[in-house]
């Protein structure tokens, strides 16, 4: 008798830790299986962004084929600058997300570096739109010796109007990474908001750019 409760008491925690471990595992399978369902309708989604047109950019609304609405805003000079300024010529507004973001800023340089091929592609003129003060854009054009006129939304009344704010990292509060181009006579011809999930793309090279343009979505 003395021999077989020894015994059992023995084998108990062996059994307990069996227990342990197989629990253990199952947590770990089922977590795995999560991870791999939760990948896959991600990717899902992803792919049915993308498959449509082939591309790695949103098309939001307003879009190709509509009135762009009309805006003034003060730009770095200090001037106030409206969209009717630019009427019979291809002026491509850029939304930006702003000072946090220096590839923004690196953006409207290469636009002024490559401005021989912006030209070529039949843009007119470049206008950038932040949502920060006019006075710190300013400065930061002037830092950076830019040339673009970088116009101030900060009550984001524009932005919103082109819901240009739906297509970054920062959600509402702040422009995305969007490209609209007006046409001559005020009709948006093309557009590519960069900014959105799941890459948060914040620089697109000029001639990435300028072949999504040549090969988009103008009515």
């Amino acid at each position: 008798m003395t021999t077989t409760k020894s015994r059992d008491t023995k084998s108990r925690p062996a059994r307990g830790t069996n227990r342990r471990w197989l629990l253990w595992t199952l947590a770990a399978v089922a977590l795995v299986v999560i991870l791999v369902a939760l990948y896959a309708i991600f990717s899902g989604s992803t792919a049915t962004k993308n498959a449509g047109a082939g591309k790695n950019y949103d098309v939001g609304q307003p879009g190709p084929g509509e009135a762009a609405p009309a805006f003034t805003l003060e730009d770095n000079s200090g001037r106030q600058v409206s969209l009717g300024d630019y009427k019979g010529k291809n002026v491509l507004l850029y939304f930006q997300e702003g000072l946090t973001c220096q590839p923004c800023w690196d953006q409207l340089s290469s636009l002024e570096k490559d401005s021989t091929k912006v030209k070529a592609a039949g843009i007119d003129a470049v206008l950038s739109i932040t949502t920060d003060p006019a006075n710190l854009i300013a400065r930061k054009t002037r830092d950076m010796g830019l040339g673009t006129p970088v116009l101030s939304d900060p009550s984001l009344a524009v932005s919103e109007k082109y819901s240009a704010n739906r297509y970054g990292m920062m959600g509402a509060m702040r422009d995305g990474h969007s490209f609209i181009l007006v046409g001559p006579d005020g009709t948006i011809r093309w557009r590519a908001d960069y900014g959105g999930a799941p890459d948060y793309t914040m620089f697109v090279p000029v001639d990435k750019l300028l072949a999504d343009l040549k090969n988009g979505n103008r009515p």
